[in-house]
């Protein structure tokens, strides 16, 4: 069985989406964004299953260059840290961006601020997060492998479809990833496309989950390309794959 992300419902209130997921995973990753931000938990209570969270990332920037908007940012996403901890569960994070070449020195300093700030608060809670790799946009951070050193001590949110945009999925694959977001695109656009209706190498990507004992996520753009991935991921590996313990 996989996680499943509530993005293929995002059209769709949180408690719907829940329901309709519920028959198909006992995990669901969280879009805590958009008509799925949530303040307290009380939704989620009322469904038997577990979590992951994935923090609130359009409207924050934790590498931000205006310290009240870096402040803010960490603040919303330590807010989701509490819910996340409420639940016993993981949180995916964004790694920030910067708006102008000339500012990505700073603004790397600034991410450090926030990554010391954010790693004070997941002690404080005794929650665990990771941060994801970000896809073919100009100005973020953690584009490539090459960047993971400014995440040490901290795991690898493994976006496949994001990595395949910058060419380097197998570069990622080679280091140990602790969550995995499963979806499919063609190299060149974030579609969010079922699992095997792109460029994707899947046997690869299902091995390192398996090496690694990663949480695999599906995060396709619909509830129909959702379903299709199930059905493929499992033609894959020949088997369901069993989610470790969140």
């Amino acid at each position: 069985m996989y996680g499943i992300s509530s993005f293929c419902l995002h059209h769709e209130p949180l408690d719907s989406a829940l329901e309709t997921l519920s028959s198909l995973t006992d995990l669901v990753e969280i879009m805590d964004d958009g008509p799925h931000l949530i303040d307290s938990n009380e939704i989620l209570d009322s469904y038997s299953l577990r979590y992951a969270f994935h923090a609130p990332s359009r409207t924050v920037n934790i590498a931000s260059i205006l310290e009240p908007i870096r402040k803010a940012s960490v603040e919303v996403i330590g807010r989701c840290f509490a819910l996340a901890a409420e639940k016993n569960s993981n949180v995916v994070i964004h790694p920030g961006y910067f708006a102008w070449a000339e500012e990505k020195e700073l603004a790397r300093r600034q991410f450090f601020r926030s990554f010391a700030d954010l790693n004070r608060i997941a002690g404080e809670l005794s929650v665990t997060y990771y941060m994801e790799n970000m896809g073919n946009w100009n100005y973020f951070f953690l584009r490539s492998p090459d960047e993971l050193e400014m995440i040490d001590g901290v795991g690898l949110a493994l976006d496949v479809g994001h990595a395949n945009l910058n060419s380097c999925l197998p570069g990622f694959l080679s280091h140990t990833i602790s969550h995995v977001h499963l979806h499919d695109n063609d190299g060149k656009d974030d579609t969010h496309s079922p699992v095997g209706e792109g460029s994707i190498d899947f046997s690869a990507v299902m091995r390192a989950i398996e090496r690694d004992k990663a949480v695999p996520i599906i995060e396709v753009a619909t509830l129909e390309g959702t379903e299709k991935s199930i059905r493929m991921l499992e033609r894959i590996t020949g088997r369901s794959t069993k989610i470790p313990s969140a």
